[in-house]
């Protein structure tokens, strides 16, 4: 009897221990400071970036297209430097679900991310209208053009931004130290070809925020499809041409120690 009941207590101890390890692997230690990170870069993001469109809407002498524009890319890269080692900055919730269909990161914590992201947009974009009433000008995005332009433009310039997003978050041969100026350049380039024809969004979070809080929903949908297919586009692209330079090099058969790290951190099984 004695015997049955310490078999009993093994069982039930060793099964919390695989709950808890497993509990870990989903929600690493340090997530909520994850997603705090992603709030508080998203809410950045989008203060800037709409904060400089919105005042360029209403005085481009004080604002011009460009500063807006270069104001977007700079923002991305400082907020890269700022909270990539804690959360990987992604900012964007195209970026965090493309990032998951290519394993690099993990689908259970994909809605706490875009919860964060969404936080921190809607939150960025309520200060605004604080600060610029009685002005509407939020900087929402709205197409300039016809919807399928602006989606198209959506789908190839939040493309762009992936793969280079892709590049340097997944394979080590890529820039490590620059990856924030990469990617913000990216972001800076692709609002200033997209501006005139979508807003140059690239981003669900980035659109929503400002719509909500000004009640401007004009062509919405295109802001919602263009950058997740872009994104998974982006993504996917890079991950088949790095596949096919893994195929050639015996050397990187195994993934790099950087990304093994990551992976780990972040409770995916290589």
């Amino acid at each position: 009897m004695e015997r049955s009941s310490t078999c009993n207590l093994f069982a039930v101890t060793n099964e919390l221990q695989n709950h808890r390890t497993k509990k870990h692997s989903m929600y690493p230690p340090g997530f909520p400071r994850k997603v705090f990170a992603e709030v508080i870069g998203t809410y950045m993001l989008v203060f800037v970036g709409s904060g400089t469109a919105a005042m360029s809407a209403i005085d481009e002498n004080k604002v011009s297209k460009l500063g807006a524009s270069l104001a977007a890319g700079f923002i991305v890269t400082v907020m890269i430097y700022a909270i990539g080692h804690i959360s990987g900055a992604h900012m964007n919730p195209a970026v965090s679900f493309a990032f998951a269909t290519i394993t690099h990161f993990p689908w259970k914590q994909v809605p706490f991310y875009v919860a964060a992201q969404l936080t921190g947009a809607i939150s960025a974009s309520y200060t605004l209208r604080a600060l610029l009433e009685p002005s509407k000008q939020l900087g929402a995005t709205s197409p300039s053009r016809s919807n399928i332009q602006a989606l198209i433009i959506e789908i190839v310039t939040t493309f762009t931004m992936v793969f280079i997003s892709t590049a340097v978050a997944t394979d080590s041969k890529a820039i490590g130290e620059l990856a924030g100026v990469a990617v913000g350049s990216s972001v800076c380039i692709a609002s200033i070809v997209a501006g005139p024809i979508s807003g140059g969004s690239m981003n669900p979070a980035r659109t929503l925020g400002p719509a909500i809080a000004s009640s401007s929903y004009k062509g919405i949908w295109v802001y919602m499809v263009g950058p997740i297919t872009g994104a998974l586009l982006g993504a996917w692209s890079y991950v088949v041409i790095q596949e096919k330079d893994h195929k050639q090099d015996i050397i990187t058969l195994q993934p790099p120690l950087p990304l093994k790290l990551h992976h780990e951190m972040n409770g995916i099984e290589l």
